[in-house]
């Protein structure tokens, strides 16, 4: 692989990355949820190669933190494996 082809990879992994934190914040939304440090993580996007960006989620508050558990629990996510 060029190193052409590998920044264009690594521009498509960073844009999917961004719209993940998009839906998430959208989906967090929509049940009231707002994790204010959601974003992509800039480290893993430094550089001339980053092709594994990672969706840094974030601290959150108790309060958010306990809101989330009731969300997942009300879904039937919460501490069951798939």
């Amino acid at each position: 692989m060029t190193i052409k082809e590998r920044h264009r990879a690594a521009e498509v992994r960073v844009r999917a990355a961004e719209d993940a934190v998009t839906r998430l914040k959208e989906g967090f939304s929509g049940v009231g949820i707002t994790l204010p440090s959601l974003r992509i993580d800039p480290v893993t996007c430094a550089g001339s190669d980053p092709a594994s960006p990672l969706v840094d989620l974030g601290r959150c508050n108790l309060d958010t933190a306990l809101r989330l558990s009731v969300v997942l629990e009300a879904q039937g996510l919460a501490g069951h494996e798939k």
